[in-house]
This record gives C-alpha cells, sequence and structure tokens, in this order.
C-alpha cells in the first residue's frame, strides 16, 4: 500500500534536514587553519608538504616578509608539515615559467627543488620542522589533532606552535641553535656565519644516527649525544626519531600559530612562561644547552674525529613526498606548558592575509549546494 502523502513529506523534509545537517559539518570540518607568522628580521619562505593519502593545501609555498602573517586553511584529517626557507632567490626559475631546473636549488636552507611553490616536494635538511595530523572532524571521542617541532631532519630557525584552543600545550625549538651547533654539523652560508645545524643522520648517514637498518626500533635506536644537545636545548621537540614520550602532543583547534623566530623586541611577556629557560652565562644561548663532556660520545668535542660524511642512508623521511608525521603515542598531552604567548595573539588585518581554500574544497561544497538546489522543490511536490 502506497504511504500517505501525510507521512511523505516529513519524511522527505527529515531527509533534507539531515543533508543539511551533514553539508555543515563538512564546511564546519574544514575550518581549521594555519597562521603563518615571521618574527624574524629577515624575509623567509614558508612551506607546507602534505603527508601520504591527504591533498596539499591551497598554497605549498610562499614569500613572507618580517611582521607580516598568513592564513592557510587546511581540510579535516589533514597530514603533513610546515617549514621555513631563508636565503631564497628564485629569478632563475621565474625566468624559466617558474619551473626550477633538475637539481637547481634557490635557498641557501630548507629548499624544495628550486621552486616557490613545492607541489609535493619536501624540505632539504636541515629545516625545523612543524608536523601535525589534524582530527577527521566527526566530533567523536578520540577526534584529536597530534601535532609537533621536529629537529629530527636538523635545524635552520626558531619556531613556535600555538594551537588557539583551551588546555592546549604550546610547543617549538626558541633556542639558536645555529650559535651553538657542533662544528661537524654546522652549514656555513658563505661568508654569513652558520645558517643551519644538520642532524648527526644526515652529516654522517651512519644507522644508529638515522635510527635504520639494525637501529630501528624504539629498542635499538636510542638518544645519542648529538641529540642530547638539541633535546637540552628545546626539550618539547622532537630530537631524534623516537623521541615521541616529551614531543607529541594532542588538541582540538580551529587554528594553529606557526611563529618563526623570536618575538620582537619590546613585546609584552610578562607573566608569560617561556618554553625554554633563559641561558645561563658562557652558554652561548641555547636555552640552557652545554657541549656533553669528555666522553659523552665526542660530540662537539675537538678531539673527536667522526667518520667522513656519506649520502644519508635514511634520514627519517626528510624530502620524501610520501612522508607520514610520527605515530602519536597514548597520553603525551602532558608535557610542557599550556601557556600562549601574549605575543602570539591573532596579528591584525593590515599585515596578514588569507588563503582562499583549495578548487577541490569548493567544487565539494557547490556540489552539495545544487544537491539541496534540486531536493527543495521535491519538498513542495510532495507537500502540496
Amino acid at each position: 500500500m502506497e504511504a500517505p502523502r501525510s507521512w511523505r513529506a516529513p519524511a522527505l523534509m527529515i531527509f533534507v534536514i539531515a543533508l543539511v545537517a551533514q553539508w555543515c559539518g563538512a564546511s564546519m570540518a574544514a575550518s581549521c587553519s594555519f597562521t603563518i607568522s615571521n618574527y624574524c628580521a629577515q624575509t623567509i619562505w614558508p612551506a607546507t608538504l602534505a603527508g601520504a593519502g591527504t591533498p596539499q593545501l591551497a598554497t605549498t609555498g610562499f614569500r613572507l616578509d618580517p611582521g607580516q602573517s598568513v592564513q592557510v586553511p587546511a581540510p579535516a584529517g589533514w597530514s603533513g608539515r610546515v617549514w621555513a626557507r631563508t636565503g631564497c632567490d628564485f629569478s632563475g626559475a621565474s625566468a624559466s615559467g617558474g619551473v626550477a631546473a633538475a637539481g637547481a636549488t634557490a635557498c641557501q636552507t630548507g629548499d624544495c627543488g628550486g621552486r616557490l611553490e613545492c607541489g609535493g616536494t619536501g624540505a632539504t635538511p636541515p629545516a625545523t620542522l612543524f608536523e601535525v595530523t589534524l582530527g577527521k572532524g566527526n566530533g567523536g571521542a578520540g577526534d584529536l589533532d597530534y601535532y609537533d617541532v621536529s629537529l629530527v631532519d636538523g635545524y635552520n630557525l626558531p619556531v613556535v606552535a600555538v594551537p588557539q584552543a583551551g588546555g592546549c600545550a604550546t610547543t617549538g625549538c626558541t633556542a639558536d641553535l645555529n650559535r651553538s651547533c657542533p662544528k661537524e654539523l654546522q652549514v656555513d652560508g658563505g661568508g654569513g656565519g652558520t645558517v643551519a645545524c644538520r642532524s648527526a643522520c644526515e652529516a654522517f648517514g651512519e644507522e644508529q644516527y638515522c635510527c635504520s637498518g639494525a637501529y630501528a626500533t624504539p629498542a635499538t635506536c636510542r638518544p645519542t649525544a648529538y641529540s642530547a644537545i638539541f633535546k637540552s636545548a628545546c626539550p618539547r621537540a622532537y630530537s631524534y626519531a623516537y623521541d615521541d614520550g616529551t614531543s607529541t602532543f594532542t588538541c582540538n583547534a580551529a587554528d594553529y600559530t606557526i611563529a618563526f623566530c623570536l618575538p620582537p623586541t619590546g613585546s609584552n611577556t610578562s607573566g608569560v612562561t617561556p618554553l625554554i629557560s633563559s641561558p645561563a652565562n658562557g652558554q652561548n644561548g641555547a636555552g640552557g644547552s652545554t657541549p656533553p663532556p669528555a666522553g659523552n660520545n665526542g660530540a662537539g668535542i675537538s678531539s673527536y674525529q667522526p667518520p667522513p660524511p656519506t649520502t644519508p642512508t635514511d634520514n627519517n623521511g626528510a624530502g620524501i613526498s610520501s612522508y607520514q608525521p610520527p605515530p602519536p603515542t597514548e597520553d603525551s598531552n602532558g608535557a610542557g606548558s599550556t601557556d600562549q604567548p601574549a605575543w602570539m595573539t591573532m596579528p591584525s588585518s593590515a599585515s596578514k592575509r588569507m588563503i582562499p581554500p583549495s578548487s577541490a574544497s569548493t567544487r565539494h561544497n557547490q556540489l552539495w549546494s545544487l544537491l539541496l538546489l534540486l531536493l527543495l522543490p521535491a519538498v513542495f511536490l510532495f507537500r502540496f
């Protein structure tokens, strides 16, 4: 028997309301963003790389002058990394229509194939990385973001990540590791001093430093004297591949402020707990980091002769487009402070620009809108 028309109209209305709710949920799930800020005295060129199975963001590389900020939208479930390049000159790529020649290098640090837009190419180490896996946006228990700052691929700039949500931990590395970097790890800027600090894995290519081969498990790959230097200076950042316990954090935030370099002089930071303690006299500005004593595997000791540099064997996925952030630990949100530095507040509109969502996200919303427009006339047809 055919259902009464009076039953069909409410049923169809419920169906349409469910579609609207799903569409709104999809829009809300895609509302997370990354506000990337430049507090450095120099121009930087931030870049992004999506992990396997997630789309590249609307931009994968751009110029950011001192004092400027850019907000980049990210869809729910997005996974990837953000870093900053320094000392870049893209004039060669511009002259060739934005396509860099094979093997070209445009930046002193963090280069991605000589292009402004990295387009799925990762950073050439060394580079300080912000890594994140966003929640799926379904609102269920455990629907959390996992994030960290990593020195596994080396260091080029200080960076701090601040979730814009209550009760979530700030993480990062505010120390100037270029000043305290062991000589054998230093990257010379060609007259400009040390511009980056390599990881021991990249510098020497040995399995014990790369957590590969016979050292490919947490039980066999342990901290070294080199990773200890990184950890002492930046206790919340990853110092080696299995440094999960004190370096991975969880949150559910609508925005992450990713700030490169330290706050400008005169910024109001009173009452804010710093990420690291202030350096003591004679500690070379490394936030309390001092070279290990003699016998501690020789890191930073002039009498130590490291093996000759070789091609890195497995630098934990550095620069590989199939990179996936390290797996989260069960309870790693207890490390660090929930304080948010005062100088990390939302930049003024005068210094901030927005990047629109990618075309894929726009098409998704347009399809839902079209479907709703087609269904709404059916409601009136069945009702009347």
